[in-house]
């Protein structure tokens, strides 16, 4: 009998131990490392640690690895301006658009804000493309100002006559939209378009700040106290925001040099590329039945635009359909002619040499930063959403600027890092055509000749100017980044997000 009694009381001892191991019932079963604490238990609170499966992969985005490469001019500077001398930088992994954004995204884009904003048409007419970039003095493309932008044959052509200031505009929208979706997908919101109307439509800032309720299907569960609850920002469901491209990520896509790498795997490049392939021209040069053919879409000399009847060469006069002509070694199309591409920075002829302590901004290069910050009330919450359903932010003050070490130069865009700590002056109109609004724009279009085909070139155009000839397409930060390790210890890049990467067509 008295063994019967010890087995027992060994047996709850042993019960108890484990249960005090594990932190209770409820809970995940995994410990905090620096606590003891068991994750997602409601009896401590009910913090949780996601078993995070990785970033998903948005809408028509492809995942391009970071690495190292030499940024600017790779070949003679035949407009002799010296506005990209060569340096070695580093860009971090990013996600961009395999191809041009179309006609038929913004077309969607249109419908959408003319249907919601119902009390401001303003907005919906700010956002109409300027389609009378097509009309030339000399030259008869008057059936394009109505065709190309409306006509159903060129939905899936590149969407030209957009500034930079649009396209702002765009990629807040469809980060939005892309978010809504994903909860949607998810169950917990129910498809409401038609419930969307003015300051009621969805806004990924203002849902997260709790100004946003919708159609809820069902919320998250929440382990704190056992009810429902909206998902937040720390949950890492929603995706950020689509963006322009900086100009250092676009250029380092564009060339895609992972397809010089040797097999070996060592950490060299074989070649340098001019374009965005080997070579110094723009025709094929395999041996198969693709050799000799045009590698992009541009203007071969004067006149020649397309080549000749019965033996075409790229077979487009203007902009062709995305998708066309062999993509480079990342999978992105027309990375190089088809249409130029805006991309995020502000034009300054001499980025590279304004700056006294290179070693500081080689990784992520980017010019344009203008810091903003939410307007918070004296609770410390945002302020009221204002009457489109977004969030109000302000430009960051001055005195805040000089509390921080990284702000103290505020608005970069025009200054120069000397001993003297001057800023230049363009003066606009006088002696220069570049200020603040002058953004740059990269790669060569179908009007453009092949000098301009090379990532390394660059121009610029005023923010609230479009063209016939300029695209874009957007990209979005890798949230994370390269995790695992391989067997020299090095850092072994994955895509926990793999499964999901093409669940959009």
């Amino acid at each position: 009998m008295n063994k019967v009694i010890n087995l027992l009381l060994i047996l709850l001892v042993t019960l108890a131990f484990t249960s005090c191991k594990k932190g209770g019932t409820g809970g995940s079963g995994e410990l905090d490392s620096a606590t003891g604490w068991e994750y997602g238990n409601p009896e401590y609170g009910g913090f949780e640690k996601l078993d995070y499966e990785g970033q998903i992969t948005g809408p028509n985005l492809v995942l391009i690895e970071g690495g190292t490469f030499t940024m600017g001019m790779s070949q003679q500077d035949v407009t002799y301006e010296w506005n990209n001398v060569p340096r070695r930088v580093t860009v971090s992994s990013f996600y961009m658009d395999e191809s041009e954004v179309t006609n038929i995204n913004w077309k969607m884009y249109e419908d959408w804000t003319k249907r919601t904003y119902q009390s401001y048409p303003q907005v919906w007419q700010d956002l109409l493309p300027d389609t009378l970039v097509w009309r030339e003095e000399l030259a008869y493309n008057e059936p394009l100002t109505r065709t190309y932008y409306r006509h159903p044959s060129y939905d899936d052509y590149p969407v030209v006559g957009v500034s930079w200031n649009q396209t702002q505009e765009f990629c807040k929208w469809r980060s939005n939209r892309a978010n809504e979706m994903i909860l949607i997908e998810r169950g917990i919101y129910n498809p409401n378009s038609t419930e969307q109307i003015d300051s009621e439509s969805f806004d990924t800032e203002a849902y997260l700040a709790g100004q946003y309720e919708g159609n809820v299907r069902k919320n998250l569960e929440d382990k704190a106290t056992g009810g429902e609850r909206p998902v937040k920002f720390e949950d890492g469901i929603l995706l950020p925001d689509y963006r322009l491209p900086t100009e250092a990520e676009w250029e380092y896509a564009a060339l895609a040099l992972q397809g010089n790498q040797p097999d070996t795997g060592d950490e060299n490049i074989t070649d340098r590329r001019i374009y965005p392939w080997n070579g110094n021209t723009a025709r094929y040069q395999k041996h198969n039945k693709n050799q000799g053919k045009i590698m992009a879409n541009f203007k071969k000399g004067r006149g020649d635009y397309m080549g000749m009847s019965g033996n075409l060469n790229d077979k487009a006069s203007g902009p062709a359909p995305k998708g066309k002509y062999i993509p480079n070694d990342f999978g992105l199309y027309n990375m190089a002619g088809n249409v130029s591409e805006w991309v995020q920075d502000t034009y300054r002829p001499m980025t590279t040499s304004d700056l006294s302590d290179p070693e500081n901004h080689d990784l992520n290069p980017f010019r344009g930063n203008v810091f903003m910050e939410a307007v918070l009330d004296e609770e410390g919450k945002p302020v009221e959403k204002d009457s489109l359903g977004r969030l109000r932010y302000a430009q960051v003050e001055d005195d805040t600027l000089g509390l921080r070490d990284n702000y103290r130069k505020g608005d970069v865009r025009n200054y120069i890092d000397g001993d003297n700590e001057e800023f230049v002056e363009y003066g606009y109109g006088k002696w220069s055509l570049i200020n603040d609004e002058s953004k740059v724009y990269k790669g060569g279009s179908w009007a453009d000749r092949l000098y301009w085909l090379s990532p390394g070139t660059r121009r610029f155009k005023d923010a609230s100017k479009s063209s016939s000839k300029i695209g874009f397409r957007c990209a979005m930060i890798r949230v994370g980044g390269e995790t695992g390790n391989d067997d020299s210890g090095g850092i072994e890049f994955q895509e926990k997000g793999a499964k999901v990467k093409r669940r959009y067509k």
